[in-house]
């Protein structure tokens, strides 16, 4: 009888699909490729075919997180436009679904010590999830004379470290960590005070 990776067709996605599951139980360091094998019901041999080891199935875990990651960012960018204010909030906003809703992935893109340069695909399309929040920041400063715009990656940057923040501090129950807000309520004020704070919204906005 064949083994279920090669009944279904695809083992390399059987095994990536197994291993986001171990990521999501027992953390990136927590499992062995034996145990990613024996989930997708083949061999541990049967890994090496696709994978040279761990950190290469983690990393294609995590180029597939991205993949979901970016739609995910383009979408809530889309459906937010034409204002620059919204789709930027709404691009936090969608971190925080994706970190609840793609538990494994979320884990294999930031918290395994995988680089997003691990390979040109992961660092193509990491670079296509950023460049999301770094359109609506450039379009959110067009009314800023050239001169005195902040650079528009400067801004994304930030935007991302602050959604990050909240997701790992508030978002993914941590133990001790529950905040008296709603996450999404913290995000969008620290948003609104970041971006007045360097004067690409009004005050009373």
């Amino acid at each position: 009888m064949p083994k279920r990776g090669y009944h279904h067709g695809n083992l390399r996605q059987a095994l990536v699909d197994a291993a986001l599951a171990l990521i999501e139980a027992k953390g990136p360091t927590g499992f062995t490729l034996s145990e990613a094998a024996k989930q997708a019901g083949v061999t541990p041999a049967a890994v090496y075919r696709h994978f040279a080891g761990r950190e290469d199935l983690i990393a294609e875990a995590a180029r597939q997180g991205y993949e979901i990651f970016a739609d995910v960012m383009q979408y809530a960018y889309d459906k937010h436009q034409p204002s620059a204010l919204a789709a930027l909030e709404a691009t936090g906003r969608a971190y925080l679904a994706f970190a609840r809703r793609y538990p494994g992935h979320y884990i294999a893109m930031f918290e395994s010590g995988i680089s997003v340069n691990h390979s040109p695909e992961l660092a193509a399309v990491s670079a296509r999830a950023r460049g999301v929040q770094e359109r609506a920041a450039a379009e959110l400063s067009q009314h800023i004379p050239p001169g005195k715009r902040p650079p528009p990656t400067m801004v994304s940057a930030h935007i991302w470290a602050l959604s990050h923040g909240v997701v790992e501090l508030f978002a993914r129950n941590s133990p001790g960590t529950q905040s008296p807000f709603p996450p999404e309520a913290l995000l969008e004020s620290g948003i609104g005070v970041y971006l007045r704070g360097l004067g690409l919204i009004p005050p009373d906005s």
